[in-house]
């Protein structure tokens, strides 16, 4: 590192107590930690009901560990104990302190994540699959400290740089080898900034726990507003409503529509999100129809859109929006008459019982290619209640709709407010220098 970036190794923002204090320091990683043997046992070697041993795959490092990660508080799966764990060296098991890298990823921004060991309460662990275990090997950072800093711009920029491959990349351990560690000297502010941004994560932790329930309200409610298979009527009802649902097929209210954009307007698509649950997808960019003759249908307000090609859990989704929108045109775009409330419709799409009827219908052998074309969906055969009970069925969803949107969107604000104070509070990538 130059002595120009050396001079400049000082964060945006600095807890008071440290402001004009001494620059934070650069040293290799490899002169902080030392790496140790991990194993490769897949995840048909693992199982999460018994065992004496468990085991850090890096697909769970991706997709759910926390930062500082606490053994009692995460979900680690069991090595199996048929497996003989007789060649494994003492000094590859797991301590407090150590960091474990997944060292393979699809995505550039997940390449090298990582997850700092801070409780492991006497129990034993392993790093496994596509992981790098480091282990510090001097008393260089505080509890806590490292893996934030690990996830710091300028550690991960470092990171991204040193991973190689295409479809699929990886770091290997003489790559990260190589990077750059900068932090501040004083354990004392480094303490400061783990606390600060250890509160943040179990404050969004606390407020994902809490749209969790109300994920699990909405779908217990789902349950008992809507009949089960081979029922007539729900268990659940609101008062002054009784007898049977009316059997309607879909074709009775739906008319598909084909309208082609006129103008520029935003491209969606749709996804599935949590099993059951389409969502729809913005991409960052307009277009003009006439560059792309008959390639996109138009969705107007209140429309649905189905696609065909997806429907291992029944992608529908309503555009709630008032600004007229596209999407691809292998979607079916339709309309449900006034006989039917279309905010009840959305609902029951997404039920148990319709997703029973997707896949009873579906064709195609790969899960992932098995479809039903709008043809066969138009002659599903479903329970209706009355207008006015589909209508309170509706308020009632779209309320806890409401509130799970309001939930998340609190979330992701917390997750902005984090990431600002992370950029702020580790020196920027292009003042640090490697």
């Amino acid at each position: 590192m130059s002595n120009k970036n050396q001079k400049s190794l000082v964060p945006e923002l600095r807890f008071p107590e440290f402001i004009n204090k001494s620059r934070w320091e650069s040293e290799r990683f490899d002169s902080i930690y030392e790496l140790k043997v991990t194993n490769s046992f897949s995840r048909d070697k693992l199982n999460y009901e018994n065992g004496s041993v468990k085991n850090i795959h890096y697909g769970d490092i991706h997709t759910k560990f926390s930062t500082l990660f606490d053994l009692e508080k995460e979900q680690v799966p069991f090595i199996n104990s048929e497996i003989s764990l007789t060649k494994i060296k003492p000094d590859s098991y797991c301590k407090e302190g150590d960091i474990v890298f997944a060292d393979a990823s699809e995505d550039i921004q997940d390449i090298g994540k990582s997850i700092e060991l801070t409780h492991l309460h006497n129990k034993k662990i392993l790093a496994g699959l596509h992981t790098i275990l480091a282990r510090p090997t001097k008393n260089t950072f505080t509890k806590g400290f490292s893996g934030y800093l690990f996830k710091s711009l300028p550690i991960r920029k470092q990171i991204q740089k040193e991973a190689q491959g295409a479809k699929v990349l990886g770091i290997s351990s003489g790559r990260i080898s190589k990077i750059e560690i900068i932090f501040p000297p004083s354990k004392q502010e480094q303490q400061k900034i783990a606390n600060c941004l250890s509160s943040i994560d179990e404050l969004i932790a606390s407020e994902t726990q809490k749209l969790e329930s109300y994920k699990s309200h909405k779908k217990g409610l789902m349950q008992q507003l809507f009949p089960a298979l081979e029922k007539s009527r729900p268990k659940l009802r609101f008062s002054g409503f009784e007898g049977k649902w009316k059997v309607r097929q879909l074709s009775e209210f739906i008319s598909e529509r084909t309208e082609i954009p006129k103008e520029k307007v935003p491209l969606f698509s749709l996804t599935i999100e949590e099993g059951v649950t389409p969502k729809t997808e913005r991409y960052e960019r307009s277009f003009l129809v006439k560059d792309h003759e008959d390639a996109y249908k138009l969705v107007r307000h209140n429309d649905f859109a189905y696609n065909p090609m997806n429907l291992r859990f029944g992608a529908i989704a309503r555009h709630h929006g008032k600004d007229n929108v596209a999407v691809s045109k292998y979607y079916n775009i339709f309309k449900c008459d006034k006989s039917v409330d279309s905010r009840f419709c959305e609902t029951y799409f997404q039920s148990y019982k319709m997703v029973t009827l997707y896949n009873d219908v579906a064709t195609g052998s790969l899960i992932e290619k098995r479809r039903v074309h709008f043809g066969e969906f138009l002659k599903f055969e479903i329970e209706f209640p009355s207008l006015p009970e589909q209508q309170k069925i509706a308020d009632c969803l779209t309320s806890l709709d409401e509130l799970i949107t309001a939930q998340s969107l609190k979330i992701e604000t917390l997750k902005i407010h984090k990431k600002g104070l992370m950029q702020q509070l580790f020196p920027a990538i292009d003042e640090a220098g490697t």
